[in-house]
């Protein structure tokens, strides 16, 4: 579909379902791949994809998937520190055999069960005079090994919106069991600048507190002021630090954002991502803006009682969130 500004379609490319939304008063275009995750794998700014994206189409990424892109992490993210967790005061273990777990190299279960999930449905690709957008669906309910890991029946439906030269991604949550749904969602999307190498990038980060992490970056409990400049610049030290207290605005929005020479790309966390990730390798051309629901190993820390801000959904109810991605100086 088409508006004066913007356009939307549904296209196959190299052999793979995709979503294609533009915005041409900004000279952006998003693409997606509901298929793969439902992963966000271009969003090109004046021509230049500002997602670390190392293929050369989906259909290369469909071949030997990893993390890259907008991947959605769930029905956790980050790691659980043993192959069982705690919700609603019962322990629920889960079972390796079923093949749908990653590990870290501590051998940690990480980012969920999801994946690179093919079990997501295109529900809308359209247009108007304001936006473009394509809304996925994930019935997670309906799959027998997804809910022997994480036995509450809920739908997950996201919507990448794009609208005055910025990408929206909405997720929402609808919790059809019979008792509360812990959140602990997350994203971990990789961008790259083009103008500067990333040794010459600056960091902003919008966080009052920093995640003390064990040495297997596992969250102790304890919390302790950034230490950072403000902007910090990468080539002083690399980043893989979990942050709270996010600086809000008076809209209860958080602002992270990255820059090099002229180039900058903007994150914005709603309310319910109280979490911040910033993922920033020093070997690699990218950093990672991670918007979290819930802090690392949420569900058996707040069992622990050291952590108490695990949002959850009560039956029947539902969670809705986004952030936006806004590139400028390209």
């Amino acid at each position: 579909m088409k508006s004066s500004a913007y356009s939307a379609r549904r296209m196959v490319v190299d052999g793979v379902e995709a979503a294609e939304l533009t915005d041409a008063a900004h000279h952006l275009e998003v693409s997606i791949a509901p298929s793969l995750g439902n992963m966000a794998y271009e969003i090109k700014a004046a021509g230049k994809n500002i997602l670390w994206f190392p293929y050369h189409s989906p259909g290369g990424f469909a071949d030997d998937p990893r993390l890259c892109g907008v991947p959605f992490l769930a029905p956790w993210a980050n790691r659980i520190d043993g192959d069982a967790y705690w919700a609603n005061g019962r322990q629920y273990l889960l079972n390796p055999s079923l093949g749908n777990l990653r590990r870290d190299p501590h051998r940690h279960p990480i980012h969920g069960v999801l994946n690179f999930s093919p079990d997501w449905t295109l529900i809308s690709v359209d247009a108007s005079a304001s936006s473009a957008a394509a809304t996925s669906r994930l019935e997670f309910w309906k799959h027998p090994r997804m809910m022997a890991q994480f036995p509450f029946a809920h739908t997950i439906t996201m919507t990448y919106r794009l609208a005055n030269g910025e990408l929206e991604v909405e997720t929402t949550l609808d919790n059809h069991s019979g008792e509360p749904m812990p959140v602990a969602i997350g994203y971990h999307p990789y961008f790259q600048l083009h103008d500067s190498p990333r040794d010459q990038w600056k960091v902003h980060l919008a966080a009052r507190e920093r995640h003390v992490l064990s040495d297997q970056l596992i969250p102790t409990g304890e919390r302790r002021p950034v230490p950072f400049a403000d902007p910090h610049p990468l080539l002083a030290a690399p980043l893989d630090d979990v942050f709270g207290g996010l600086v809000r605005g008076p809209d209860g929005r958080a602002h992270f954002w990255v820059e090099g020479e002229q180039e900058r790309i903007t994150v914005t966390y709603g309310p319910k991502y109280p979490v911040a990730v910033v993922y920033a390798p020093p070997a690699r051309e990218t950093i990672c803006f991670e918007p979290m629901a819930a802090v690392t190993n949420a569900f058996n820390l707040a069992h622990a009682g050291v952590y108490g801000e695990l949002q959850n959904i009560p039956p029947g109810g539902q969670w809705k969130e986004s952030f936006w991605i806004r590139p400028s100086g390209f």
